[in-house]
């Protein structure tokens, strides 16, 4: 069984803060432990399923988080920024399923720690086929597309109930229970390891059906700024046109998941440019 797993950082248990998950930050150490904890944990349970190969896309910002020596099952580790497919760079239709680490609420989500799609400093809503949508059912177009289950999905209860909307549902583990934006109580460390490394075991198990992610099409997804100016760039784009009497919200359309997400990814970048 190979796996693909990308980790995010906001959803680790005990994460709160901007300052425990960027890089040169005073308590970055702190987070990396954490989340290097909960990854080793999913590894240790997709062994115990029959897992036997591992590609771990390190996603979060400097995509650098990771130290390579300190992972379990020998796992393969794609790190550093600038991937052509972000947070999916490395899959493709040989992976047996997918596991999202560490996830988060989407942009404006209520009572989620550490909340945004993609970058909170331009995107302000994404929606696909009119339902907001977050970073797990952005990403889920890739897993569409190469006909790859995602398995398990691990964050706070926002991310849960943002992940059961996909269509099949993943299995979820909520380490921690949110309260505000910058608040939230979290499961003890150990503990959080311990409901991951089940959860993966389970999703992994011959028990639970494995079946892709699934979108009615034409698929529709509304990108909506922070600025005009950022969605007049994005518009830029071959396929992406701004919608009538909005001048902040881009959209674009089509059956293909993997070209949409890819548009979507481009105009992230584009608008980096702005606020960088």
């Amino acid at each position: 069984m190979k796996l693909f797993i990308s980790t995010d950082f906001e959803g680790v248990a005990g994460i709160v803060d901007w300052d425990q998950i960027m890089v040169g930050s005073s308590d970055y150490d702190m987070g990396r432990r954490l989340l290097l904890g909960e990854l080793n944990a999913a590894i240790d349970g997709a062994l115990a399923a029959g897992a036997t190969e591992f590609v771990v896309n390190d996603s979060h910002s400097s995509m650098r988080n990771l130290p390579p020596d300190l992972l379990h099952g020998q796992a393969r580790l794609l790190t550093g920024k600038h991937k052509p497919m972000y947070m999916m760079e490395g899959l493709d239709d040989t992976f047996d399923a997918i596991l999202f680490l560490g996830y988060h609420g989407s942009i404006g989500a209520s009572q989620s720690v550490l909340s945004h799609t993609y970058n909170p400093r331009a995107i302000w809503e994404v929606r696909i086929n009119g339902e907001i949508a977050g970073e797990t059912a952005l990403n889920a177009l890739v897993a569409a597309h190469y006909s790859v289950p995602i398995a398990l999905v691990t964050g706070d209860q926002v991310t849960a109930l943002e992940a059961q909307r996909l269509k099949p549902a993943p299995v979820c583990v909520e380490v921690k229970r949110s309260v505000s934006r910058f608040a939230s109580e979290s499961l003890h460390p150990e503990a959080a390891r311990a409901l991951i490394y089940d959860g993966t075991r389970r999703a992994l198990s011959s028990e639970l059906p494995a079946t892709t992610p699934a979108f009615e099409t034409p698929i529709q997804i509304e990108v909506t700024f922070l600025t005009a100016d950022m969605a007049e760039m994005s518009a830029w784009l071959q396929g992406a046109r701004l919608v009538e009497g909005n001048a902040r919200t881009v959209l674009l359309q089509g059956d293909d998941p993997l070209t949409l997400f890819r548009t979507f990814v481009t105009m992230v970048m584009l608008t980096r440019a702005l606020v960088d």
